[in-house]
């Protein structure tokens, strides 16, 4: 292999090479933000002159402080009980309470100050903050960039999203425009402004790093992830393009020592509007529902359901009386699109259900065995229900058959109690060494579909393992704590049948 290399020979094409250099750098600081785009082809890097935004932007960025109740502890550790302070996990879910340590701060005994951000997106005083800032709080105040202090009001708030609507009286005060956040791009530049630990109205920038995050127990929310650098404080602030438009706000970090590891992340802007009209309107918010459950395919599982590669969302289960239900959905179908929008991944799906208007009608593609399908389906309100806990069984026999399987039938009680209809055959033990151990299978996994049947009973699974073809994978359906899960199994070719 060769190496190149080249060098200027002459003072007269040194000289050139210089010029041509001070000229192109001349421009670029001419150009600023407005006529300077950012080409990773171009000749001249030119990196964005973030001055004017944030002196145009940091005027409607406002600090907001509260005093929150709390018991010993904290409030944060009375969230999450079971894991300790130091644990990552406890890290990621710590929300910018902007709160004191317990051992110090100047908070009176069973409260704590709350320190967030927020924008107002009104000039009569409307301001678009966290939930967890806001959120049981007494005594909320909002200050402006000028010093000026008032009380606000809670207008509503939303679990979901994390999301809260303030209002405070003051007319004629500068905003903020919410932008179209499905325009984002990743690599775009973000300008982030905020109060970090109590620092007012400090701007920080970075890129866009990813779109589309999920991040645990947060399915609505598909989060713009930025290394704009936020802390503890800048939690409600605003995530803004260089053309002064709020594409996200600031909600979560991901941290091991409490500060800015390079991962926060952002609620979109659209995901906002939809939030900010709704409680402006009724108070509230309010979610569609499909009424099913699913997940990821794999590549294993893409074999088994003739796919060349992963794609859509699996339905593992549909919901009685759900609007899937009455569409006809089905587990084992996978969804390809949502109202024309292509599923890539499971994640893709909660969101566009969830911003679907209640009462609508939306056609869903579908792949069903090899066949692509259009279903319509109309949209309710969201509903959960309790799960319900199914009983302990007897001990069984030792593992056996083809698979290393010890089975049990599931009474008619145990089946209304889950919620499963007629189906399912319990799995009471394993042999460790086996096909269906090797496989991902655990002891309390309850088989409810082998291959494209429904499983009923233990005689019934025999036969269908007896039959079943070797040397590819099957997907098979599961329910494992209450969860309905379809993985694979592969008979290795010469098993016995």
């Amino acid at each position: 292999m060769k190496l190149f290399t080249s060098r200027i020979t002459t003072p007269w094409l040194a000289l050139l090479f210089i010029g041509l250099l001070s000229l192109a750098t001349s421009a670029c600081a001419r150009n600023g933000i407005a006529n300077a785009p950012l080409q990773s082809t171009s000749a001249c890097q030119c990196l964005p002159n973030f001055s004017t935004l944030v002196a145009h932007s940091a005027p409607a960025v406002v600090s907001i402080t509260g005093v929150r109740k709390t018991s010993a502890g904290g409030s944060l550790q009375n969230m999450l009980p079971n894991l300790p302070p130091d644990s990552p996990l406890w890290q990621f879910f710590q929300k910018f309470f902007g709160q004191q340590p317990p051992s110090g701060g100047n908070s009176p005994p069973g409260q704590e100050k709350i320190l967030g951000s927020g924008f107002i997106i009104s000039s009569d005083g409307y301001i678009v903050t966290n939930r967890h800032v806001v959120n049981g709080d007494s005594d909320i105040k909002v200050r402006l960039p000028d010093r000026r202090e008032y009380t606000a009001r809670v207008i509503g708030t939303d679990k979901r999203t994390d999301l809260a609507l303030i209002k405070i009286n003051a007319k004629k005060l500068p905003t903020l425009t919410l932008g179209n956040s499905s325009k984002l791009k990743v690599g775009q530049w973000v300008l982030a402004i905020g109060n970090p630990f109590g620092f007012d109205y400090t701007a920080t920038q970075g890129i866009v790093s990813a779109l589309a995050r999920n991040l645990p127990n947060e399915s609505y929310v598909p989060f713009i992830q930025t290394d704009a650098a936020v802390n503890p404080g800048n939690s409600g602030g605003p995530l803004l393009d260089l053309n002064g438009q709020v594409i996200g706000v600031i909600s979560q970090i991901y941290t091991n020592s409490g500060g800015f590891m390079g991962l926060s992340f952002a609620i979109p802007s659209n995901i906002v509007k939809n939030v900010v009209d709704q409680i402006k309107a009724h108070g509230h918010v309010t979610y569609g529902w499909l009424g099913v459950m699913v997940q990821d395919m794999t590549q294993k599982l893409a074999d088994a359901f003739g796919l060349k590669q992963p794609e859509g969302a699996l339905v593992a289960q549909v919901i009685p009386d759900s609007p899937a239900a009455k569409a006809g959905l089905r587990a084992g179908d996978i969804i390809l699109k949502f109202n024309g929008h292509p599923i890539n991944r499971s994640a893709d799906l909660p969101p566009l259900v969830g911003s679907t208007p209640v009462g609508s009608t939306v056609p869903i593609e579908i792949l069903r065995d090899g066949k692509r399908i259009l279903l319509d389906v109309t949209i309710a309100a969201i509903k959960s229900g309790p799960k319900a806990t199914p009983e302990k069984t007897k001990p069984q026999p030792a593992p056996t058959g083809p698979l290393g399987m010890a089975l049990e039938n599931l009474s008619p009680d145990q089946r209304q109690q889950l919620g499963i209809g007629n189906r399912g055959v319990l799995i009471t033990r394993l042999d460790p060494n086996g096909i269906a151990a090797q496989s991902g299978l655990q002891p309390g996994d309850i088989i409810l579909q082998f291959g494209k049947v429904a499983v009923h009973t233990v005689s019934q699974l025999d036969r269908l393992i007896a039959k079943a073809p070797r040397g590819r994978p099957i997907a098979i359906l599961i329910m494992r704590q209450q969860t309905p899960i379809f993985t694979t199994i592969t008979l290795p070719k010469g098993t016995s049948r």
